[in-house]
């Protein structure tokens, strides 16, 4: 048996290199993650668009990997003890690439478990509100009969905005001095919430100094500017 034949996905979206990690993915700000960190660890991979506006991601091939039926997944040939493993969830993967090859997380017990928190504020706290907030501010506002909705999420888009500028206060990074998963992860909602959203002048995001300047070095970066393009739109 190949390293892929277990793996309904890769019929769908077979790989060129069967050694390399392919990653199923779209560039939305969960999806970049993943390419970016990819590009920053200097893994070698193929990316498949796995184009959501299709409903890809709800095909019986992609749901075999991610249940949930989101991007972005991954299937690792060289996963734990040599054999191939395939995961879902941004936060899971970021995870496992970094422990997979020691980087962009601290080496320490008590730095690692801080950068793991945020990380896990990325994904409980950022992700879904930025997101809900998105959602109503571009799409549905002219449809809203009822103010709270749009209100509701700025206000907690604000209030979230403001934790992460208290942390970077005097940081470089998340971590300090260290860019890690964290950052990787958080990022490209900040991102979002400017230029695709166009909410940043709503949610007053230059009142926060440093996620401002925290999101240029981050977008900077020269992974950064590789993994948000990958893989390209349709």
């Amino acid at each position: 048996m190949t390293k892929f034949e277990s793996f309904p996905i890769a019929n769908r979206w077979k790989p060129a290199d069967p050694e390399k990690l392919q990653l199923y993915s779209f560039p939305t700000p969960n999806g970049v993650k993943i390419s970016i960190a990819l590009e920053e660890l200097g893994l070698p991979y193929e990316a498949h668009l796995a184009d959501i506006i299709e409903d890809d991601q709800k095909t019986s091939e992609f749901l075999s990997l991610n249940p949930n039926g989101k991007i972005p997944t991954i299937i690792d040939p060289d996963g734990p003890g040599g054999e191939p493993i395939g995961i879902f969830e941004s936060g899971a993967i970021l995870l496992y690439l970094a422990e997979k090859t020691d980087k962009l997380i601290p080496a320490d017990p008590v730095g690692r478990l801080e950068c793991i928190q945020w990380l896990f504020f990325q994904m409980a706290g950022i992700g879904p509100m930025f997101g809900q907030y998105g959602h109503f501010y571009k799409f549905m506002a002219d449809k809203l009969k009822d103010p709270y909705p749009i209100e509701r999420y700025e206000n907690e888009t604000r209030r979230l905005l403001g934790v992460l500028d208290d942390r970077l206060t005097g940081r470089t990074w998340i971590m300090d001095d260290e860019y890690t998963i964290a950052d990787i992860a958080t990022f490209p909602w900040v991102r979002t919430v400017r230029d695709f959203y166009e909410a940043g002048d709503a949610v007053g995001l230059d009142d926060f100094t440093y996620v401002t300047a925290w999101l240029e070095r981050c977008v900077e970066r020269p992974a950064s500017q590789k993994g948000l393009t990958i893989p390209p739109r349709p």
